[in-house]
């Protein structure tokens, strides 16, 4: 199976904003729930790709879809690209030079990740490869203030 990152839109089937019972019934065409944490959904599919939904729990985006994480799999059976880069099978440098080519991307040194902050997409890395990638929801990673100054314009 191929999961397709489509920033700022979802994963595969899952959309960014979507509800609960939108995302639930996305996640089971890929597979049966799997236990998540508190306020998330996600699946374990045989190659041992993990996908969880995370979703907003105030203002505007409260109950929606706001991330979804994907975690690599053991097994080479299932991909995840974005455009036509499988981000868990290549070096990581090899991924970050083509998301370069696209946009700014950022080392975060309190992880030692990489977020390319235009695409709202955050890699962890692990032995030279990335170990997973989140995409986020437009202002996932906004200050409070930040935020209110969206939802408010002009006050």
């Amino acid at each position: 199976m191929e999961i397709a990152l489509d920033p700022p839109h979802g994963a595969g089937p899952v959309r960014l904003g979507m509800t609960a019972d939108e995302a639930r019934a996305a996640l089971e065409t890929l597979g049966p729930l799997a236990p998540g944490a508190l306020g998330e959904l996600a699946i374990t599919l045989p190659s041992g790709l993990y996908v969880s939904v995370g979703f907003g729990v105030s203002g505007p985006t409260a109950h929606r879809v706001n991330a979804i994480e994907l975690h690599r799999p053991d097994q080479d059976t299932d991909t995840v690209r974005f455009r036509d880069v499988d981000v868990f099978t290549r070096p990581a440098e090899r991924v970050l030079d083509g998301l370069r080519r696209l946009t700014r991307v950022d080392e975060d040194e309190d992880t030692g990740g990489f977020i390319a902050p235009d695409l709202l997409l955050a890699f962890s890395l692990d032995d030279g490869y990335f170990a997973s990638v989140l995409l986020a929801r437009p202002g996932y990673y906004d200050t409070p203030a930040q935020a209110a100054a969206r939802d408010h314009p002009g006050y």
